[in-house]
């Protein structure tokens, strides 16, 4: 028999908690302006150049 003694056991992570809240009182990434084509060039000819780029070929 040895006398070593015994490691700790190590913590364990706490389980997730089940979240009662409303889910439309939190703002969604679609509720905000982030992503809907801002560009941090302020080029005009760039925004031409991708203005023709991505024009449909019906209103050529």
């Amino acid at each position: 028999m040895s006398t070593t003694p015994e490691p700790a056991p190590e913590p364990r992570a706490p389980k997730p908690a089940l979240v009662f809240d409303d889910p439309l009182d939190q703002q969604s990434s679609d509720d905000t302006d982030r992503g809907w084509g801002e560009r941090s060039d302020g080029d005009s000819a760039a925004d031409l150049r991708r203005f023709l780029d991505e024009k449909p070929p019906h209103h050529l």
